[in-house]
């Protein structure tokens, strides 16, 4: 005995089943996105009446100034996207992270002959707030990276590298990929790593290992101890504390070199 097949007015009542459900489906769709781009413009408005409020905290106030800047990025609002418009012209933010992006450029660029373009983000902060004075505008952490971020986007070197808890400010165009950073990260806590320290830490071979650290002194980002007991060591000029306290000439960077 033969089943019998599926009739063609079945599949027509089918096919026409699929077709409402679809139309449903892409109705109550529609109905969410009008929905959701009130609540986002309702939103909008509001944080831009609270801006208009609190105009001066968002100024003169960093924390404050990076609670504001997280609600803006929940509905996608970028008050540094533009130079002009109402965020800028409201808050003077563009203005704001404009000349803290030159501040970070000066600084960086007067302790290059130091740190080959690697400064840690703790000593650049305390460098800016230094060179604004006491009675500028208060800048946080938080401001310096979003002023790099922004610096970034140029493509003028600009960028940050992750060590331990904080990070490393690169404001030079070396080409830096893991194994640099690891590196990096490995030296973070004595200023200076070894060839046997990044064997033993890492387990890379020699040649991988030697090939990264020549790559940062060809970089001018490390210096080599030719003269340590046991074995040489390889300093990180942005991490050791010696250094970061008083300045020093391209001379004096020379000798420590072989």
């Amino acid at each position: 005995m033969h089943r019998r097949g599926v009739g063609a007015g079945a599949i027509a009542k089918k096919k026409l089943a699929e077709a409402k459900y679809k139309e449903r489906g892409t109705v109550l769709a529609e109905d969410q996105i009008v929905q959701m781009s009130k609540q986002l413009e309702t939103f909008k408005s509001n944080l831009e009446e609270f801006a208009s409020k609190h105009k001066q905290e968002i100024r003169k106030n960093p924390q404050f100034r990076v609670q504001f800047q997280e609600m803006c990025a929940t509905i996608g609002v970028d008050p540094l996207a533009s130079g002009k418009g109402f965020w800028s012209e409201m808050l003077g933010v563009g203005d704001f992270y404009y000349e803290l992006g030159v501040q970070i450029i000066e600084v960086c660029l007067a302790l290059k002959h130091r740190n080959g373009g690697l400064i840690t983000l703790d000593e650049l902060h305390q460098r800016v707030l230094k060179g604004r004075g006491k009675y500028a505008q208060d800048v946080s952490q938080d401001d310096l990276v979003r002023a790099i971020k922004k610096l970034k986007v140029m493509g003028n070197g600009f960028g940050m590298i992750p060590v331990g808890g904080s990070y490393l400010v690169q404001s030079v165009p070396a080409e830096l990929n893991m194994d640099h950073t690891v590196v990096l990260q490995l030296a973070e806590k004595k200023g200076y790593v070894t060839v046997s320290e990044i064997k033993g830490g890492l387990k890379w071979e020699k040649e991988r290992a030697c090939h990264v650290l020549d790559h940062l002194l060809k970089e001018g980002l490390a210096w080599l101890d030719s003269q340590a007991s046991g074995e040489a060591q390889y300093w990180l000029p942005a991490l050791f504390s010696e250094l970061t306290s008083r300045d020093v000439t391209p001379e004096e960077a020379n000798q420590m070199s072989p």
